[in-house]
């Protein structure tokens, strides 16, 4: 009965989300209610066991959201001035092989618009581009919303990953191995699956070269530093060897205003963090400022304990603030060419707010849950039943955690909100590498998207279609079920050996 408790809030989010089709940011505030009161009666929550996790969980939260809000801004700026669909227009002049610009337009520009802004976006802009090229709505949809699930963990600028850090509190130069290694195999095998889904088995070599060069870049990328521009170089590297591979371009005279704003602004992105991250003596420089945040030992009534904990706010080397730099110079830049109308700025503010806004409600409420389940020790008995049931074949489930979760919530951020704790406790329990299956569950988590239904829908209604939304998840679901299990007897051979 107690471990039914300590799952309640988990199964009521997912309830509210799968069954009453609620979002994250009605579900998550319902879920940490029910988690509150479970925790009282059942776990010996104590007031000021409460009020630090819920602190806690706030200081995480806003670390998050300082990269979610100018990443987002940045993008409308650039998409206001027409850098995005300029940068579209470009790839269809210079791919002239019908198969490989659908191909490269569904895996890479689409995991490219991911590296950027995330949240659906890559599913609503790829989706109509490939209609337009000749592709029925259902399968536009589906291969896009497969092609794009490798990049998203690193995506979004890395606001995923960095939550998934900042909720476990595990090592980032020691996890961003493993996950950049499962995300590499996802996206082989999510280009794979595309050519699979189309029928364009006689371009499996160049997906499979390209494919390992863009899971090399993400790689090399991530495990420099640079993690907020791993899946937007890796993306940027497979369109690259896609024009190559093409050959000779069909023709574009000059590069317009707009294309030439939009490489500006994301190429000076990607040096400022170049220098921040990878010239040492910078780094070591903007890291002297710091701000040092203590969290107090706290127990519960049951005696389970939390030990006390410090959290250092390194404002100078947060990605948040080259982002906002670089919008905000962006934005300026952009008014002087008159490559923005006069009164943009009010609607990018608008677009920014009605993105972010409800998001950040989601993760705030999600993530306070997931620190409210760790100090109760509801996380803890969780991870224990689950690990007892599985024993050492739980890395093979390790990803379809990953998947119920972003399936269940639309987001992989909110599935590793929820399981990422679950995961590193029951590598714990199990004695096995936290790291191993802290990856596999992102992994899922990121091949979750292409099942979960708000994802769908957004693909779907930028294409007209009303109620094509089962036929998607119908064609997706074989898919993302099959590397997820593919990673999960990864993850139990690696940590067998």
């Amino acid at each position: 009965m107690i471990p039914l408790l300590a799952a309640l809030p988990i199964l009521i989010v997912i309830a509210l989300m799968v069954f009453l089709h609620w979002n994250g940011q009605r579900a998550g505030p319902a879920g940490w209610l029910v988690g509150v009161l479970v925790s009282f009666l059942c776990f010996g929550l104590t007031p000021q066991v409460l009020w630090i996790s819920q602190l806690k969980g706030l200081y995480l939260s806003l670390f998050v959201l300082a990269i979610l809000w100018p990443a987002l801004w940045l993008y409308k700026i650039v998409q206001s001035a027409g850098g995005i669909q300029a940068v579209a227009k470009s790839l269809r002049s210079a791919i002239h092989d019908q198969q490989l610009l659908v191909v490269s337009l569904a895996w890479a520009f689409s995991g490219m618009l991911e590296g950027l802004a995330g949240f659906g976006l890559p599913i609503a802009v790829v989706s109509p581009m490939l209609v337009g090229l000749g592709v029925s709505p259902v399968l536009a949809v589906a291969v896009t919303a497969i092609g794009h699930a490798w990049s998203v963990t690193f995506g979004d600028m890395g606001v995923i990953f960095q939550t998934l850090v900042s909720i476990t509190g595990y090592n980032s130069e020691a996890l961003v191995g493993p996950a950049a290694v499962f995300l590499g195999i996802a996206c082989l095998a999510c280009g794979w699956s595309v050519l699979l889904i189309l029928g364009y088995w006689r371009s499996w070599q160049a997906v499979t070269l390209i494919g390992l060069l863009m899971a090399g870049t993400q790689f090399c990328l991530a495990r420099l530093g640079l993690i907020p521009l791993s899946a937007f170089g890796a993306g940027i590297a497979g369109m690259t060897g896609f024009i190559l591979w093409s050959g000779k371009p069909s023709g574009q005279r000059g590069y317009p205003r707009e294309l030439k704003a939009a490489l500006a602004s994301y190429g000076s992105l990607a040096l400022l963090m170049a220098v921040i991250f990878i010239i040492p003596p910078v780094n070591n420089a903007l890291r002297q400022f710091a701000i040092p945040l203590n969290f107090p030992a706290v127990e519960t009534l049951q005696g389970y304990s939390i030990p006390a904990n410090m959290q250092i706010l390194r404002l100078l080397t947060h990605p948040g603030i080259a982002l906002t730099l670089v919008a905000l110079c962006s934005y300026i830049i952009y008014r002087w060419l008159n490559l923005l109308p006069e009164k943009t700025g009010r609607h990018i503010a608008r677009d920014t707010w009605q993105s972010a806004a409800p998001t950040s409600l989601g993760i705030i409420s999600m993530v306070g849950l997931s620190s409210l389940m760790e100090h109760s020790g509801m996380m803890y008995t969780l991870a224990k039943t689950v690990s007892d049931i599985a024993g050492s074949a739980f890395p093979i489930f390790s990803p379809l955690i990953g998947i119920l979760g972003a399936f269940a919530t639309g987001s992989n951020n909110n599935s590793n909100v929820m399981f990422a704790p679950l995961q590193q406790q029951a590598a714990i329990l199990l004695n096995l590498n936290p790291g191993l299956l802290l990856a596999a569950q992102t992994a899922g988590g990121a091949l979750g998207s292409m099942l979960a239904p708000a994802k769908i829908l957004v693909g779907c209604s930028t294409v007209g279609l009303k109620e094509s939304q089962g036929d998607v998840l119908r064609r997706t679901l074989g898919y993302g079920l099959g590397i997820g299990l593919l990673l999960g007897v990864i993850a139990w051979l690696t940590g067998a050996l």
